[in-house]
Parts: structure tokens; sequence; C-alpha cells
């Protein structure tokens, strides 16, 4: 008997029936998630595909660039040290801040972001908001003068902050995979690198330790846990104090631009919306209820983005 005669007697009779009836499942799955995709993205557009009417609701306004990083600009790897941003991106940012106020808007810490990025003419508010610094020096081909501006709401929660943090490592050091990363304002456990059976006893280790801090509040991100001080203070309050440092709190002729891909980032997208100004972006690859407007799959197309920004408005410029 040949191998191709088995491999037909493998399909015949109840066998072969099985997976029919297998096949037609996934594809009916299949066709419902594609559904769903395409319902999503008719809500949410590509910012690509709608480029010309993203710039044409900015037009005669004052773009401001906010950017988070994990996601946005680097690729989510098992390691957050080594999340790096590559130089193609990396000109694309400072290109972009060339021509628009920009700020990087992260959950790491300020300090750790600004290593990442490396780029001083850039407002940098890390720990989800909670860490604010402006610019070192002034970005090239603009007047706008960079402004001393050093804001951290939480920063009587920097003693708490650390000593969870020695405390969480203790008690997460028996997971294999598990990682604290401190944030100065904030903490984070990841546990992309974790046994996903061993996800709840995770949740529960860190929740025995804040059980006994009820001034700091536990969130969830993409596979890490979020723990930041109770205050009302998360992105989109920090989107609302930059626009207020750089003098566009109350003028109707600004346009942030919002890009994002955390459920952290909804705090900016929500304020977008609400005060219908600008644009909020969600960076993802699968739908996800979202106040952002538009969408982009990667970093790949968040740089594309940027660089028809910049290339549109060199254009608008020479038409003056």
């Amino acid at each position: 008997m040949t191998y191709h005669n088995t491999a037909l007697m493998v399909v015949r009779g109840p066998k072969r029936s099985s997976i029919l009836k297998h096949t037609m499942i996934m594809t009916h799955f299949s066709e419902a998630r594609d559904e769903d995709y395409d319902r999503w993205i008719k809500k949410n557009p590509s910012a690509l595909e709608k480029f010309q009417e993203i710039t044409a609701a900015s037009k005669g306004k004052k773009i401001v660039m906010f950017l988070d990083y994990d996601g946005t600009l680097s690729p989510i790897v098992d390691n957050p040290d080594l999340a790096f941003m590559d130089d193609e991106m990396r000109n694309a940012v400072r290109n972009v801040s060339n021509h628009f106020p920009t700020a990087i808007v992260s959950g790491r810490s300020r300090d750790k972001v600004y290593k990442f990025v490396k780029l001083s003419e850039l407002y940098y508010a890390g720990s989800h908001g909670m860490d604010i610094r402006g610019p070192k020096r002034r970005s090239e081909n603009t007047k706008l003068k960079p402004k001393a501006v050093l804001f951290q709401p939480a920063r009587k929660f920097l003693p708490m902050i650390r000593q969870v943090y020695k405390q969480l490592v203790e008690k997460v050091e028996s997971t294999p995979g598990a990682k604290v990363e401190n944030n100065k304002f904030c903490l984070s456990v990841h546990f992309r690198c974790v046994d996903p059976q061993k996800w709840s006893a995770l949740a529960d280790q860190v929740n025995s330790v804040l059980k006994d801090y009820p001034n700091l509040r536990l969130t969830r991100g993409k596979k890490v846990l979020e723990i930041r001080p109770a205050i009302k203070w998360d992105k989109g309050k920090a989107l609302e104090f930059l626009l207020e440092s750089l003098g566009y709190a109350d003028l109707s002729d600004v346009f942030p631009i919002y890009i994002g891909d955390d459920q952290t980032d909804e705090d900016a997208f929500k304020i977008l919306r609400d005060r219908r100004q600008g644009i909020g972006i969600l960076v993802s690859k699968i739908p996800k209820d979202t106040n952002a407007s538009y969408s982009l799959i990667e970093p790949a197309e968040v740089m594309k983005f940027l660089h028809g920004l910049v290339e549109w408005q060199k254009q608008s410029l020479n038409e003056v």
C-alpha cells in the first residue's frame, strides 16, 4: 500500500464526515470574524486610507502630536527592556517634531522612554502622564521655544511605590517569566512570558500585596498588570495639561493627533472625542472597543502615517 492510498483511506467514512464538519465550523468562525472586522473597520477606518480626510480636517489648524511608545513606535516584545525603536522610526518622529509640537506619552518611566527615543526636542510624559517634562532644546524648523515644564502630580506616592515594588519583586519571584518594572510613579508586572495556566495565581500574588495599599489601583494592559496611585490623573489628563502648557488649551484652531495601542490610551482618545477636537488613532491588528476615530495595524503603518504628515506639511508650506 502506498502512502497516497493510505492518505485516501484517512478521509473515508466517519472520519471524513468529521473532518468536513470541522472544516465547515472553522469556515463559519472565520467568516464571522471577517464580518466583525469589516464592521469594525467601517467604524474605525485606516488612517492611511483616510489620510486626505484627516489632513482636510486639520487644514488651517495647528497640529500637535501625541505618541504612545510600546506597540506604537516600537514592537511589543517579550522582554520590555529590549523594546528598542529603530533608527528609521526615530527619524520619522524627529521629522514630525520639526513641524509639529510632539509628545511621547507612555506608561514607562520618563527617563526610560527617553533612553529609548533619544530625542531631546520632544515633550515626555512618563508613568501614564504622571511625570511630565518639556523639551531640552528647540526643535529645528520651528519657532516654538522649549518651555520649562515639570509636572509630577503623584510625587507624594513615591515612597509607597518604592515599598510596593520591593514587595512585588519578592512575591512574584516564584513565578517563572514574571517581571516587575519600576516606572517611578507606577509599577508594571509583565506576564507575557508566564505560563498562561499561572496567570491567575500571579494576579492573586499581586492582589495579596495591594490589599494593604488602598491608595493604589490595579489595571490591566497587554499582558501586563499596572499599579498606579488612585488619583484622577491619566493619559487624557496629561494630554490636556500639555495642550495648556503649549498655550493651546482654549483655542479652536488646534488639531491634536493621539496615536496609541493600549487600553490606557483610551482616556486620551475619549478626551479628544468629547472635545470634538483632533483625532485618536488606535494601533491594533484586531477589532476592539475604542474611542479612537481611526486605526493603524502596526508601528510600520504609524511610521508611514508620520512620513505622510511631514510631506503634506512641506507641500502645504510650499503652496503658501
